[in-house]
């Protein structure tokens, strides 16, 4: 059962064509997250305040930052694998984010503030938003592992994170409290960022260097992250209509499947990849498979995304193990993509 699922879920991903690419090709002013130029450049960018750097994760142009900061230190670590820093894997993390910003995902779904909307505050990002807080621990955790691994160097002020103003122990808040609060998820991060530190200043070892370690690192810590979050903000989803709600666990699960892969998160391919990601946040009425104003390739990218979900649950995790399984070898993991990367390429 497990197997035939992830098969009619991989024959189903599979049928999107290489004309539906070219007809949605990715506008060049758009390979980058929204407002890209526009945030900060390095940590010495944020405002200094009672010697801390002080950055509000809750702003969408400084969590920006936050990425950005991280994209400018890694770089030298990825120079082999693209010209001026495409080939880091690190990518995924801000184009996901904003995406999540451009299709409305950040502002307060209940709609009870004007948090994230262009008749309020557009760059506010609201604690009630699940895509927000689940993205919280893939920008603030990353990024202040990377601080204890030394990625920024020896930094002149501490760094904090400005709390929201509410559900203020959901989160943390500098690399102290999150080691005692989340001590795993710092652990993988730093582990992340500190492997690839030694790695870039042995000439010895950056030899052997291979992009395929980095990306399991970084996708380890990228699941623990999720798997972390997702009880904690279950009742987020209560703010979204059932589609949305849906759509958010089964990405949520389909992250399990693309982790196994090691997939390639680069800037180029996760800029074709998101051209099939819905362009809206889903809203009652959305009828998987026939929503009028997506692509078919979006439509079946949904189904898809659906069925994978409940192939998993039906079989009690059983499918995800197969799969992981599966993909225990780096010959094996680079199968794996192809089948996933059919969504992008001719």
């Amino acid at each position: 059962l497990g197997i035939h699922a992830l098969l009619t879920v991989t024959i189903t991903l599979s049928t999107v064509t290489a004309a539906a690419w070219s007809e949605n090709e990715v506008p060049g002013e758009n390979e980058y997250p929204p407002l890209w130029d526009l945030a900060p450049e390095n940590l010495l960018d944020f405002p200094v305040k009672d010697n801390k750097i002080v950055i509000n994760a809750w702003n969408y142009q400084e969590r920006l930052g936050v990425y950005k900061s991280l994209l400018n230190a890694s770089a030298k670590y990825f120079s082999a694998f693209g010209p001026q820093n495409t080939g880091n894997i690190l990518w995924g993390l801000p184009l996901q984010h904003g995406w999540q910003f451009r299709t409305g995902r950040l502002a307060d779904p209940s709609g009870e503030t004007s948090c994230g909307y262009e008749d309020g505050d557009l760059l506010c990002q609201s604690i009630r938003s699940w895509w927000s807080c689940m993205n919280y621990y893939l920008a603030v955790i990353p990024f202040l592992g990377a601080v204890e691994a030394g990625l920024f160097g020896q930094l002149p002020f501490e760094v904090e994170i400005s709390p929201p103003e509410e559900q203020k122990d959901d989160f943390c808040y500098s690399v102290a409290d999150c080691w005692s609060r989340m001590p795993k998820l710092m652990d993988d991060w730093k582990a992340f960022f500190e492997v690839n530190n030694v790695i870039f200043f042995s000439p010895y070892i950056f030899s052997s260097f291979k992009l395929d370690d980095a990306l399991g690192l970084m996708w380890n810590a990228h699941v623990t992250s999720i798997a972390y979050a997702l009880p904690k903000f279950q009742d987020s989803l209560k703010y979204l209509s059932d589609p949305e709600a849906n759509f958010g666990e089964d990405w949520s699960v389909a992250v399990d499947f693309l982790a196994a892969t090691h997939f390639h998160t680069d800037l180029p391919t996760i800029n074709k990849f998101q051209v099939f990601l819905p362009p809206r946040i889903l809203v009652e009425g959305d009828v998987l498979q026939s929503i009028s104003d997506f692509s078919p390739e979006q439509n079946k990218v949904l189904v898809s995304l659906r069925g994978l979900h409940k192939a998993n649950k039906l079989t009690g995790g059983l499918l995800l193990k197969l799969w992981q399984k599966a993909m225990s070898t780096e010959a094996a993991r680079k199968i794996g993509r192809k089948l996933i990367e059919s969504l992008t390429s001719s």
